[in-house]
């Protein structure tokens, strides 16, 4: 089976699942944390073996439409995720040089910034930085421009860089 297309049989889509598992579900948690991501990972790849029918290879490649089937769900899952970066926005820690603590002050202020986002920035950014998809990978997924996606990761960047390096724009 080529990577081109997804196979019509459980034997062949199993290659699929055992290729792009662990990339879908890495951006998945990304998005939702790790207690969701098992399921919605898994979830994506039974959408992708019901609907394996109505990909068109000429439209694109087998990452990208995963890629978007993923984010769909994660739509679904929208109101989880912000409550999820609500909390880590509420999250005040003293930022310290090293170590555990950092982190998780780096994931409050992380919290803080992504809350700020658009659904279609937030979009955008996590596919380039958690499933690491190109921007031609990112406008497949979506269904959205190349153009749309560069702008709108401008937009995200712009927006994050006060809460992420205040110091920078303190100048």
């Amino acid at each position: 089976m080529t990577e081109a297309a997804p196979a019509t049989g459980v034997e062949q889509f199993t290659e699929v699942h055992d290729r792009h598992f662990a990339e879908v579900y890495r951006y998945v948690a990304g998005r939702l944390g790790t207690q969701a991501a098992e399921d919605v990972a898994a979830e994506t790849f039974l959408v992708a073996f019901d609907r394996r029918a109505t990909f068109d290879r000429t439209r694109g490649d087998l990452r990208a439409w995963l890629f978007g089937i993923a984010t769909n769900l994660v739509s679904r899952h929208r109101r989880k995720e912000a409550r999820h970066y609500r909390a880590l926005a509420r999250i005040e820690v003293p930022r310290p040089v090293e170590g555990h603590e950092n982190r998780v002050a780096v994931a409050g202020q992380l919290g803080k910034a992504l809350s700020r986002l658009t659904a279609g920035e937030r979009d955008v950014l996590l596919l380039v930085a958690l499933a690491d998809l190109g921007y031609a990978e990112v406008a497949e997924a979506l269904g959205i421009s190349p153009g749309t996606v560069g702008s709108r990761l401008t937009r995200a960047r712009k927006k994050l860089t006060p809460v992420l390096a205040p110091e920078a724009t303190d100048e």
